[in-house]
């Protein structure tokens, strides 16, 4: 009889127990949910692996302004606000809950300037919570910029077009992110590919990026950095030392990222005087530690265009 009772007990708390285990498990499953490592689409020169949500328009504006200090900014220039430096007004469209496109028109800086952007992201992974068989967000990046300036009448120059494939570039960029309690890491592998380069130069060649994100006032007010270091050839960079004098510089970016309850405003820092990776990567050529920094701003707001 005792037998049968211990038994049978032992059947109840085996039963009972598995229950309850399929029951937690169906819990926290139901309680995976993806994980936004990024507030926006960008930090300050840098994709991230966000994207905009299927049937949403993403609208924003970046603007950057000249020198803040060094020969060329300082208070005859008004810390830099008297130029504008580059200026960018993009489109990132939804048509998929992990595919966007984008449309911008880019002002540009230096040789090339009237740029048209036309480029896709997709999210191929995606970080959740409670879920540790995901545990990064990886995306793909790739663009085409076009420039409708027109030609250089001196030949060997950036603008020296002489058909539509001189005025292209290409960027194709794998991102891959993680976020570690609040703070949320990137990198950014980069190849960046263009259609002239002056002679001595190198048409194409690959930059390995990162970003960061430090949330400072309950997730409102955020510290953003990011940071590019192109492999350009070392003959390349003594032949503009020797021809032209130049130096070209890792782009950092140091930003502040608001959020209110319609708009994400950027406050932005960086040596980058461009905003297109297809003009910045390859030609960054003001230093930090010469006061040729500039300061500039990313406004953001999101709109429904169709429901999903």
């Amino acid at each position: 009889m005792k037998g049968n009772v211990f038994s049978k007990l032992f059947i109840f708390c085996f039963v009972y127990g598995c229950s309850c285990h399929i029951a937690l498990a169906q819990d926290e499953k139901k309680e995976a949910r993806p994980t936004q490592i990024f507030s926006s689409t960008k930090t300050i020169n840098a994709r991230t692996t966000e994207v905009t949500g299927k049937g949403k328009l993403d609208f924003n504006v970046t603007h950057n302004f000249g020198d803040a200090a060094g020969d060329n900014g300082g208070i005859k220039r008004f810390f830099g606000l008297d130029n504008a430096a580059d200026i960018r007004i993009g489109f990132h469209i939804g048509i998929g809950e992990k595919t966007d496109l984008v449309f911008a028109r880019d002002k540009g800086a230096g040789t090339v300037q009237s740029l048209y952007e036309i480029g896709i992201k997709q999210q191929l992974l995606r970080q959740m919570d409670n879920d540790p068989s995901h545990p990064v967000s990886v995306a793909v990046y790739a663009n085409t910029a076009i420039s409708a300036q027109k030609r250089s009448p001196f030949d060997d120059q950036d603008n020296s077009f002489t058909n539509l494939g001189d005025r292209m570039s290409y960027v194709l960029q794998l991102i891959a992110a993680r976020k570690f309690g609040n703070i949320s890491v990137q990198l950014n592998p980069t190849y960046v590919t263009r259609g002239l380069s002056i002679s001595y130069d190198q048409n194409s060649f690959f930059a390995l990026g990162g970003a960061l994100r430090i949330p400072l006032i309950s997730n409102r007010l955020n510290l953003v950095v990011d940071y590019f270091h192109p492999f350009r050839k070392q003959s390349v960079k003594d032949s503009f030392l020797v021809n032209y004098n130049l130096r070209y510089y890792d782009p950092l970016g140091i930003g502040f990222e608001i959020l209110t309850s319609g708009h994400i405003f950027r406050l932005n820092f960086t040596n980058a005087t461009e905003i297109l990776e297809n003009r910045f990567i390859p030609r960054t050529i003001s230093s930090w530690g010469r006061g040729e920094f500039r300061w500039g701003f990313t406004i953001s707001r999101k709109f429904s265009l169709w429901r999903p």
